[in-house]
């Protein structure tokens, strides 16, 4: 089952102590810091969970479905996440090393 932003914050809130008032505006927060340092250009790392970054998408042709023409799709920025070790372990369950 996914959660949302509205979930996220409130399990923030019971974790933290926090209302839910503030739980949002943390959550907020963190958000708003990991998009703001990816439009720059800029890595998010954190230690054990995951890094956030921007990859370069390279200039292709690609093929409009409903007419099946070529077109030409220019080059782009993308965000990127890979999870960290810790992340990686709490999903697959296992306590030793990481299998990939």
């Amino acid at each position: 089952m996914a959660i949302g932003k509205t979930e996220l914050a409130q399990k923030v809130a019971e974790q933290a102590g926090l209302n839910k008032a503030q739980a949002n505006r943390a959550v907020d927060a963190v958000l708003e810091t990991i998009s703001d340092e990816l439009s720059n250009g800029g890595e998010v790392r954190l230690t054990g969970f995951g890094n956030f970054r921007v990859t370069k998408t390279a200039a292709r042709t690609g093929r409009n479905p409903r007419t099946g023409d070529a077109i030409q799709i220019p080059e782009g920025r993308r965000a990127a996440f890979t999870p960290g070790s810790r992340l990686k372990q709490s999903v697959s369950g296992s306590q030793g090393g990481s299998s990939s």
